[in-house]
């Protein structure tokens, strides 16, 4: 029955563009991932949701009360709370998307060869890509949704632009989920992998989650707006402030370019791997 009905999506596919990539059944791998989910891995992304929490009230109403007010960026005065959820809400997205779409992968790939198996049945690199990048997706937006719970009875989203958070959390996870799996998909050790979390953290300290980086020199600054999760957070904090500019589309193409660039890539480098 099996074989019958892997011959069957075969044919529907033979002779359509994209046939040797893509099989239409992307969802058998969202299938697996909330099967793993409700067995193990709900603790770990749990703590995933936490995490920025303790920073929102550690740093936000802790260290913020000796701070005071801080220009948001565009001239407007906020509350140092204010001022670093809108990037924690980012980062937030940014963590729930890169962990699922990096050493999740990375073990699929080369601890217990999933993929090996995936890839020798109906389904198609693409597919994996799709699916694998759309669990860690729906990781970001709960992450986002979650987060976005606690700080609105808050008062620290004081536009209701700031509901448009929360797809931009999403476009900013699929950007770093469809990246992040392109880059693991070309390491093979985990001291390779450790280059990712070396890569996070100075994006996570540096991009203006806690600070407008108008506090650097003119060419750190255009270094640090190179950096994902600066496009990430100014894209929250305009909507949640209620900034809106033409700067708003120039970082969601940032991010169109990111997801357009890592499901290629990781398409391609899926297909060399295990479609020989």
């Amino acid at each position: 029955m099996l074989l019958s009905a892997a011959v069957s999506i075969a044919e529907l596919r033979a002779g359509k563009l994209g046939e040797k990539y893509y099989s239409g059944r992307s969802r058998a791998i969202l299938e697996r991932s909330f099967i793993a989910f409700r067995s193990s891995t709900w603790i770990v992304i749990l703590s995933g949701f936490i995490e920025p929490v303790l920073y929102l009230f550690s740093f936000g109403y802790g260290v913020g009360k000796f701070v005071g007010s801080i220009d948001s960026g565009s001239g407007r005065m906020v509350t140092y709370a204010a001022f670093i959820a809108p990037g924690l809400l980012a980062t937030s997205a940014m963590n729930g998307a890169i962990y699922d779409s990096t050493w999740n992968v990375f073990e699929k790939m080369h601890e217990t060869r999933l993929y090996n198996g995936m890839l020798a049945t109906s389904l198609g690199p693409l597919d994996v890509a799709l699916g694998e990048i759309a669990w860690a997706l729906l990781r970001g937006l709960a992450y986002a949704v979650g987060f976005m719970v606690v700080v609105a009875p808050l008062g620290l989203i004081p536009s209701w632009w700031g509901i448009l958070a929360i797809p931009a959390a999403v476009v900013i996870a699929f950007g770093f989920a469809s990246m992040g799996m392109a880059i693991t998909s070309y390491f093979s050790s985990y001291q390779q992998m450790n280059l990712i979390q070396i890569a996070m953290m100075p994006m996570f300290l540096f991009s203006g989650s806690f600070f407008p980086i108008k506090v650097f020199p003119g060419w750190v600054q255009g270094l640090i707006e190179a950096f994902p999760l600066w496009q990430a957070i100014e894209l929250v904090r305009g909507l949640t402030l209620g900034v809106i500019n033409i700067g708003l589309l120039g970082h969601i193409l940032y991010f169109v370019v990111m997801i357009a660039g890592g499901l290629y890539f990781t398409t391609k480098r899926l297909d060399a791997l295990f479609m020989r």
